[in-house]
This record gives structure tokens, C-alpha cells and sequence, in this order.
């Protein structure tokens, strides 16, 4: 195990601490669902609207790519159906559920893996997931934390702190942490940032399961060569507004441009 400072020592103690205090705390109530529904939703920040009347329906088995320029509003979607903010107007059903009334239930059947990797550097890498699966209320977090390094290929660093890691094994031990509850819902913002050719082939693989497992994933990223014959439906977010991506002629960069192109060509001209 990689050596410590006292700081570092005294904060992975109370983070253990912490860990004990939540281990056999009973968990809220199970609540699942089939599918989601995003009904004329618009997200407002001021006068500048993220997202404007957007729609759309999501199903079991489901892996959507959610494509657009940066700015486009994908992040604040992706939020959004991570309850993390609310919608200005219209609503997102989770089933026959709303945040309002799933509460603590409905979110723990999210899993985002956002930008922010929310690792605790000081950790080691068994720490970060026994931690995370003990907030979860999860029935053996030391097994799952153990499984879910072997799966991210970090089983031999595992008592590494995180700190010591590079982009890409945070990554990978991040896609993780997001999927140790097996969530419903899967949300991934840009996933294949800071991975090499070889662990971005192992997300796909990794993405190929868990939609052979049913859950809902929502894929943002420009990655579109990756994705591209993986996921089952694109959408393109511009200027806050959807459009779904249809058609089976051209690669899914072919389309993009061309529904990219269209959109351009609407804008009207500068005074």
C-alpha cells in the first residue's frame, strides 16, 4: 500500500469511521421502473435557456447517445434526470413516479458518472467503494467493492491510493463507483475521457453488458466512432432543443453532421 502523510492518514481514519457508523443502516424502500418519460421540459438559468421544450421516452434495454457541441444543454439534461436540479417547466416521470414522490428510493436506481469523478483522493481505491457501497446500504460492500476493481482491471491496485492514479484509472474505477448499486438509470458524461485505445474497447464491453442487464443508459459524448453500432438510438441537442438522429443510412458522424448542417442552415442571419 502506498505510503501516507498525517493528513492523508487521519482523513482515510474518519472516512473508516464514517464507513462503520453506516454499515447496517436500513435502506429505503425498493422502487423500480420500466421506463422514463421526459414530457416538454425546459430548463431555465436566467434569461438563457439550457434546455427548451425537450421530450423524450426511454425503456428498459435502452442506450442512447446524447450528442451536441458543447453548450448545447447535454449536461443539464443529464443532471436533471439525476435530480441534481429541477426542471423550470414540465416534468420527468420515472415510471408513475416523480422526484417529488420517489424521493430517496427513485434516486438510489441513479448512477452518474459526471465530469466531476467524486473519488476521494486520499482513499485508496477499495476504500472509495466499500464507502460508496455502505452509503448505499449495500449487503456485502467489501465483496462488491472487490468485484467491481476486478472488473475496472485495478484488482492489483486496489490498495493504491487514488491520488497515485492516472486519468484513466480514475475513470475506469469511477465507471465503477457509478454502477456499484446496480442502478436503473445510467448516466455517463463523456465516460471516454483520459482512456487509452484499450480501455475505451473495455468500456464498450463493459456498456455492452449493461444493456444485456436492462438497465437505461444515456451516453453523452463526441466519441461518435466508439459508439457508433453500440447504442440503439441517437438524439442531438442544439441551442437547448432535441432532435432525434433517424435513419440507418451513413455512420452515426455522418448523421450527426448532416442533422448539425440542417440546424445551422435554420439559424437566422446576424443583424
Amino acid at each position: 500500500m502506498s505510503s501516507t502523510t498525517p493528513e492523508q492518514g487521519r482523513r482515510v481514519a474518519v472516512s473508516t469511521h464514517q464507513l462503520a457508523g453506516m454499515r447496517g443502516k436500513v435502506p429505503p424502500p425498493e422502487l423500480d421502473f420500466n421506463h422514463i418519460s421526459i414530457e416538454d421540459v425546459s430548463r431555465h438559468y436566467g434569461r438563457r435557456r439550457a434546455l427548451s421544450h425537450v421530450s423524450l421516452t426511454l425503456a428498459r434495454g435502452d442506450l442512447v447517445a446524447l450528442l451536441g457541441p458543447n453548450g448545447a444543454g447535454k449536461s443539464t439534461l443529464l443532471s436533471l434526470l439525476a435530480t441534481l436540479i429541477m426542471p423550470s417547466s414540465g416534468v420527468v416521470r420515472y415510471g408513475g413516479h416523480t422526484v417529488a414522490d420517489g424521493g430517496i428510493a427513485l434516486r438510489r436506481q441513479v448512477g452518474l458518472l459526471s465530469h466531476d469523478l467524486q473519488l476521494y483522493s486520499e482513499l485508496t481505491a477499495r476504500e472509495n467503494l466499500e464507502f460508496f457501497g455502505a452509503l448505499y446500504s449495500l449487503d456485502d460492500s467489501v465483496r462488491c467493492a472487490s468485484e467491481a476493481l476486478e472488473r475496472a482491471g485495478l484488482d492489483s491496485r486496489s490498495d493504491d491510493l487514488v491520488e497515485s492514479f492516472s486519468r484513466g484509472m480514475r475513470q475506469r474505477l469511477a465507471l465503477e463507483r457509478t454502477l456499484l448499486h446496480r442502478p436503473r438509470l445510467v448516466l455517463l458524461d463523456e465516460p471516454f475521457t483520459g482512456l487509452d485505445e484499450r480501455s475505451a474497447r473495455a468500456l464498450v464491453e463493459r456498456l455492452r453488458t449493461i444493456q444485456v442487464e436492462q438497465r437505461i443508459v444515456i451516453l453523452a459524448t463526441h466519441d461518435l466512432e466508439l459508439v457508433d453500432g453500440l447504442v440503439d438510438r441517437a438524439v442531438l441537442l442544439q441551442r437547448g432543443r432535441m432532435t432525434e438522429l433517424n435513419g440507418v443510412c451513413g455512420s452515426l458522424r455522418e448523421r450527426y453532421r448532416e442533422e448539425l448542417g440542417k440546424e445551422i442552415v435554420l439559424l437566422p442571419p446576424r443583424q
